[in-house]
């Protein structure tokens, strides 16, 4: 039996500490939320991307993975980039066939090789 009442004592005097320590909160005030972490090194926006600049690319750690608004801006980011090399290359691919046609000779004329 005095067992038994000594734990109901400690477990008395255990909740009462515990409902003191939330509700009182001591001499300091409530502690303040974290700022959560933000992407430190985005992709650079002064000039063209480089492989490296992906490779060395990491997203802070939230709570369930990663934060949506920075993975989405740098696909954002990455698709602009590769819609823009996409159609520069595209445009050079269609000089360089022109170029081709304007140069290519005609069948009946001579070419440097005749000697003519």
């Amino acid at each position: 039996m005095l067992m038994f009442l000594f734990l109901v004592l400690a477990l008395a005097v255990v909740v009462g500490a515990v409902t003191l320590a939330v509700v009182g909160g001591g001499e300091s005030a409530p502690l303040q939320d974290a700022a959560p972490e933000r992407l430190q090194d985005p992709l650079p926006a002064d000039r063209p991307l480089h492989g490296t600049d992906v490779e060395s690319l990491r997203f802070p750690v939230a709570p369930r993975g990663y934060r949506m608004a920075d993975v989405d801006d740098a696909l954002s980011r990455l698709a602009a980039e590769l819609g823009e090399r996409d159609a520069r290359i595209a445009d050079l691919q269609s000089a360089l066939a022109g170029a081709r046609a304007v140069v290519r000779p005609r069948p009946d004329e001579p070419g440097p090789e005749d000697g003519r």
